[in-house]
């Protein structure tokens, strides 16, 4: 398998024992959690200047944090061995979710996406980022790998349902991160490589096909990443607004709080979607790399704490919750840089949000557990 051959690869660097008892006591990993502040902080910082220094955006967007890291210190206290019980309970408990918006969701800005509790709304698909990889873990960890066909074959519903679920509410960027976190278990246990080009080229002959089963709205995004300037003023304004927002920028932009973009409201979406290119326009090519390097410290933690956990469940998990965090964020710039197409993902930890802060912190929760729940082994 490809985690087994990694972790083999690696070699076991030494710890004092006093200072990992202390942190496994209290269930956190201290260095993916000052990660995890300082692009919290960075992302507060952009969000302030993106937000127009709106005071009532900065206390909700503190209040949700405040939760979401609260949230993730209680994952953290449960142990992998009762995250793996609770896998099937909670995909079905978030298919009932999906199916339910369907039918009685709230809806907002053309999407019904929410289920409106009174005190709050949630987006049920949120869960199914959790709950996929989970399962699909708690699957492969009770049979040998590396996976077979037939065994590939059993993921394929329980992938493509809650996908299919999320696209009709419409919601194609959440969908495709829920296809990419159940495809990161497949790789990760061992999916081989013919099958893997078997199923590029299945997708690659399904894409014409796939046109015409697409929303108007995402049929025009596509063809407005092809050509932004086909409708300049119109569906590709929002793209061309944020090229213009970042080429401003500079090697060290603007300065804080000087971006005309964003504060001469040109730049669409500049506190959630496109909150990346705020940053571009005021700190630059050098400010946007410090960025990226915070992400990929985080992802370079998950990493490790992947190759280093103890079993076939713990190390699916992680490793699928670090690649679909990158995943995110790639996908997040990607748009916002015109390399991909818009599809709605809000940037981790530095947009404006809720429901997806708050399963993003729980996922690291769960990162935390699996490192924090290791057996001690004295060398």
């Amino acid at each position: 398998m490809l985690i087994d051959s990694l972790k083999q690869k690696l070699k076991k660097p030494p710890h004092d024992t006093r200072y990992r008892t202390f942190w496994q006591s209290i269930h956190i990993d201290v260095t993916l959690l000052a990660f995890l502040l300082l692009l919290s902080f960075a992302g507060f910082f952009i969000l302030y200047s993106a937000s127009n220094q709106s005071p009532r955006i900065i206390e909700w967007q503190a209040l949700k944090l405040a939760l979401a890291f609260g949230v993730m210190l209680t994952v953290a206290q449960i142990s992998p061995a009762t995250l793996q019980r609770s896998a099937p309970w909670l995909f079905a408990m978030g298919l009932i979710l999906l199916l339910t918006v369907l039918i009685m969701g709230h809806t907002g800005k053309g999407a019904q996406r929410w289920l409106n509790l009174g005190i709050l709304r949630f987006q049920p698909a949120e869960i199914m980022k959790l709950a996929i990889p989970m399962v699909l873990a708690w699957y492969y960890h009770r049979i040998a790998l590396p996976i077979t066909l037939k065994s590939a074959l059993a993921a394929v519903p329980i992938i493509l349902i809650p996908a299919f679920l999320t696209a009709k509410q419409p919601d194609l960027g959440t969908a495709i991160l829920l296809v990419m976190a159940g495809a990161s278990v497949l790789f990760l246990a061992g999916l081989s490589s013919r099958i893997i080009l078997t199923l590029g080229a299945c997708i690659a002959v399904s894409v014409p096909f796939a046109w015409y089963i697409l929303h108007d709205y995402q049929r025009q995004r596509i063809l407005t990443f092809l050509n932004p300037e086909r409708d300049p003023l119109g569906s590709g304004y929002h793209i061309i607004q944020s090229k213009i927002a970042i080429g401003s920028g500079g090697m060290f932009g603007k300065g804080w709080l000087n971006g005309t973009q964003s504060n001469l409201q040109f730049l669409p979406e500049h506190a959630t979607d496109f909150i990346f290119a705020v940053c571009g326009e005021e700190f630059g090519f050098a400010g946007s790399v410090l960025l990226i390097i915070l992400f990929m410290l985080v992802v370079l933690r998950g990493l490790y704490i992947t190759v280093h956990a103890q079993d076939t469940f713990s190390r699916l998990v992680a490793g699928s919750i670090t690649l679909t965090f990158f995943v995110s964020f790639f996908i997040n710039m990607g748009m916002v840089t015109g390399i991909l197409p818009v599809v709605g993902v809000p940037l981790p930890l530095v947009s404006y949000g809720g429901s997806s802060m708050v399963t993003m912190m729980a996922s690291f929760g769960i990162l935390m557990s699996v490192q924090t729940h290791r057996k001690l082994v004295t060398t």
